[in-house]
């Protein structure tokens, strides 16, 4: 207040002063605005409508520029409006002429073909690493979904559902504008005029075709029945979904069948299971049904002993898990052994019939053994695609029907297509051969390689030869049973266990599927119950 008893100059520009400019006051308490003169006051009012004037055309503009601002990139330029038009303008600019989606894509140029085939590992690594580049990416698969297959295993035992392991391939790409899923199965490829023959389609409209630049094949593998795939009908194999839902309406029949027969003989044909083959995927199935039959069905039924159930695992070489150390190798089959299971190494399945296994033992004696169930796990060969993909390169074929690739993982004199996954041997400079193992790791760093390979090409840039880098090796064999060898760390029982869970669970594709995996996982440790024994097919048992 001035001497006359009214407010000064002062005081009346405190109050003039907009509750925009930040400052609100507080009920009780008397608030002290900085000291500021008229002017001032106005140019802090002008500098705000300029900053909200030049805010929406910004924002606009990132919105118009569509992909250029990745979802990050939106946050950064979100950011730095707030902090003043001038450092905005910078971000949106920094991120529209150096982001990969946009380099080389200017108006009216047409964007790079890549077609992917396989939607398994390696494919779908690819296609995300490719959501950035300038390209245009058509994905190809008969199946709707990506199926994680290190825990189909547990699908075939009814400790899992399938929408828990597998995912829609629309829902993994519908954030990724450049993608593009197509419904349908590959049946030839035509190098020539950069072609894939692609048949099956939904609307039944016939054969079609899809030009391509770049061409990334991912095949995948099947198990190999060695020349007998008439076993295939009473011995299917643990690789696709539909395999382990038929395996698990077996598993399961086979205690339903043996709770109504009176036969001795044949009610223990059918409480005999055999597992052919003693990789990871047969170990792990094989102490999934010995818990099965020995801890979760044991009170489930009347008249069927199903602690006389008998599991055993035929292993063809010296010695189970042979791509693991021998000291682990030695552990898993105690373990197994603890669990029920009968490890039969150093024997060979010889025939299959639909109530009978012959068995070929180290003396070279061949054993009938009466079973009903018999589950392959033995043996891979490599997708038909390679073969079809060799024979319009020109190249040859291993002896698992594996195409050879040079180290950039493309094919020798066609640089724009890609083999990757269990459908490929890599070459070396030197002239070797390395054929790395089936595993997931191995697809996915392959499939990520691809996708950096062709954004350097894009930006002009040389590429290194793929290098796979060997995490290590997990096992699991049953509850809190497992093997891990982590570099030259030799790890066994719960530590182990509980390592193969975690990283199961880091790969496995959507949270929504880890979370229910979770409490499945959960669940059943605390209840030694499985919630999916459900018979959805119609076994032949007869």
């Amino acid at each position: 207040m001035d001497r006359h008893g009214g407010r000064s100059r002062r005081d009346r520009s405190r109050s003039s002063i907009p509750r925009e400019a930040g400052i609100e006051g507080i009920p009780g308490r008397a608030v002290t605005p900085p000291m500021h003169t008229g002017k001032q006051a106005d140019a802090e009012r002008e500098q705000t409508r300029w900053i909200r004037t030049l805010a929406i055309p910004f924002i606009a503009a990132s919105a118009l520029m569509g992909g250029a601002v990745s979802g990050a990139g939106a946050w950064l330029v979100g950011l730095a409006l707030l902090c003043g038009p001038g450092l905005g303008l910078a971000a949106l600019l920094y991120l529209t002429f150096t982001s990969d989606t946009n380099r080389g894509a200017a108006i009216g140029e047409r964007r790079q073909r890549v077609v992917v085939v396989g939607g398994g590992f390696a494919g779908v690594q690819a296609v995300r690493g490719l959501r950035h580049a300038p390209v245009e990416v058509t994905l190809v698969d008969r199946q709707n979904y990506t199926l994680f297959q290190p825990l189909v295993y547990q699908v075939a035992t009814g400790a899992l559902s399938p929408a828990e392991v597998a995912m829609p391939l629309r829902t993994i790409f519908r954030r990724q504008p450049n993608a593009r899923v197509l419904l349908g199965e590959v049946t030839g490829f035509d190098l020539e005029r950069s072609e894939v023959v692609v048949d099956g389609l939904p609307n039944a409209d016939g054969e079609a075709r899809l030009a391509y630049d770049t061409l990334i094949v991912a095949g995948g593998s099947h198990y190999s029945y060695f020349g007998h795939d008439e076993w295939q009908r009473y011995a299917p194999e643990l690789k696709s979904l539909a395999g382990a839902l038929e395996i698990r309406s077996r598993i399961l029949a086979a205690f339903e069948a043996a709770e109504v027969e009176t036969d001795p003989q044949r009610r223990r044909s059918w409480l005999t299971f055999v597992v052919v083959g003693a990789g990871p995927t047969g170990v792990e199935i094989a102490g999934q049904i010995a818990e099965l039959a020995h801890d979760t069905l044991r009170r489930d039924f009347r008249w069927a002993n199903t602690d006389t159930a008998r599991v055993l695992l035929v292993e063809a070489s010296a010695r189970i898990l042979h791509g693991f150390p021998e000291s682990l190798s030695r552990n898993a089959a105690h373990a197994l052994e603890q669990l029920g299971v009968t490890p039969l190494a150093g024997h060979r399945v010889v025939d299959v019939s639909a109530d009978e296994v012959a068995i070929r033992t180290p003396d070279g004696e061949v054993e009938q053994v009466a079973a009903r169930t018999v589950i392959w796990a033995a043996g891979v060969t490599a997708s038909a695609l390679a073969a079809e993909l060799a024979g319009k390169a020109g190249l040859d074929l291993d002896r698992a029907g594996r195409i050879t690739v040079v180290p950039d993982l493309t094919l020798p004199g066609h640089p724009e297509v890609f083999a990757l996954g269990d459908m490929a041997s890599v070459g070396s400079s030197d002239g070797a051969i390395a054929t790395l193992p089936g595993v997931a790791p191995v697809a996915m760093q392959q499939g990520r390689y691809a996708a950096h390979l062709i954004r350097n090409r894009l930006r002009g840039r040389p590429s290194q030869a793929f290098r796979y880098r060997d995490k290590g090796n997990l096992a699991t064999i049953g509850r809190s049973k497992a093997v891990a060898d982590i570099k030259g760390i030799h790890v066994a029982g719960f530590p182990a266990w509980a390592l193969w869970l975690t990283v199961h669970l880091f790969y496995l594709i959507g949270f929504q599927n880890r979370l229910l995996v979770v409490l499945r996982w959960t669940f059943s440790f605390l209840t030694r119950g499985r919630g999916a024994r459900l018979i959805v097919a119609s076994p032949d048992l007869n």
